[in-house]
């Protein structure tokens, strides 16, 4: 017998869930993952002030412990990557934004970008998406989305266009 679903809204109250479904705003009615990112900025401008290393560490705990939010939200909601988990996207920003200088500008274009990645799913992020399960991947096309951005955004940096 499979577990009781638990509606969304009701996981809210569970720190877990509260924070896989990125502080609800994965709950948003229309484009989720979008409304996911955002809180993404807040934190990016949090730990912008820190210096490389300890922006990494801090990218490297939140998308850890994204692999055991996500998993664990997933199987309370009974649904593999429900639109409303948006954990995922919150790392992959924070991936994309790694040693990118913060201004209203990176942040629009690696938000736009990351989007871009994420929606799309160029090869191999939509393989990822579909042969990798469980938290893992979950969060790992999201992963290799930010790290796609991160990529275009270091090479229009060093090209001046940033």
């Amino acid at each position: 017998m499979a577990p009781a679903r638990i509606p969304p809204r009701q996981l809210l109250k569970n720190p877990v869930h509260f924070l896989s479904l990125g502080f609800g705003t994965g709950l948003a009615p229309k484009a989720p993952g979008t409304f996911g990112t955002l809180p993404a900025i807040l934190l990016v401008l949090l730990f912008a002030p820190l210096d490389v290393a300890a922006y990494l560490g801090v990218v490297a705990v939140v998308t850890l412990v994204g692999i055991y939010l996500c998993g664990q939200t997933a199987k309370a909601m009974g649904e593999h990557d429900a639109p409303a988990i948006v954990w995922d996207e919150i790392a992959g920003y924070m991936i994309a934004m790694i040693a990118v200088p913060v201004s209203w500008l990176t942040l629009l274009v690696a938000f736009i970008l990351f989007r871009f990645f994420d929606i799309l799913k160029p090869w191999p992020i939509r393989w990822l998406d579909q042969k990798v399960h469980g938290g893992l991947g979950i969060m790992l096309d999201d992963v290799l989305a930010g790290f796609f951005t991160l990529i275009l955004m270091h090479i229009a940096l060093s090209l001046g266009w940033l």
